[in-house]
């Protein structure tokens, strides 16, 4: 069974840093583009960036441009981001998948990150 498990969430302090991990057994994600994906209350999930399959080529949200680094493992098969100078408003619940839709797998429980003010 494909399982992908997020994990490194927690509640820090505007200004502050967190790296998160995303996990992926049952499958290997080393050939695929994968991406970090966010979900505030009341809104829609979200992209917050992507990573291709070899590492050499990565994008951002604007609002993440210079504070969030995507990076992966693939010997491992985990996808990181380094998340710095976080905001209130990055406070979500963050997600990992394939990039792109036609490889994504079941969502995982995501990560839940507070920044307070």
């Amino acid at each position: 069974q494909v399982q992908l498990v997020e994990s490194g969430g927690g509640l820090v302090q505007a200004g502050g840093s967190l790296r998160l991990s995303c996990a992926a057994s049952g499958r290997t994600f080393s050939s695929y583009g994968m991406g970090w994906f966010r979900q505030a209350p009341g809104k829609e999930r979200e992209f917050v960036a992507t990573i291709s399959w070899s590492g050499g080529s990565t994008s951002y949200a604007d609002s993440v441009k210079g504070r969030f680094t995507i990076s992966r493992d693939n010997a491992k098969n985990i996808v990181y981001l380094q998340m710095n100078s976080l905001k209130p408003e990055d406070t979500a619940t963050y997600y990992c998948n394939a990039e792109r839709v036609v490889h994504r797998v079941s969502w995982g429980q995501g990560t839940q990150v507070t920044v307070s003010s």
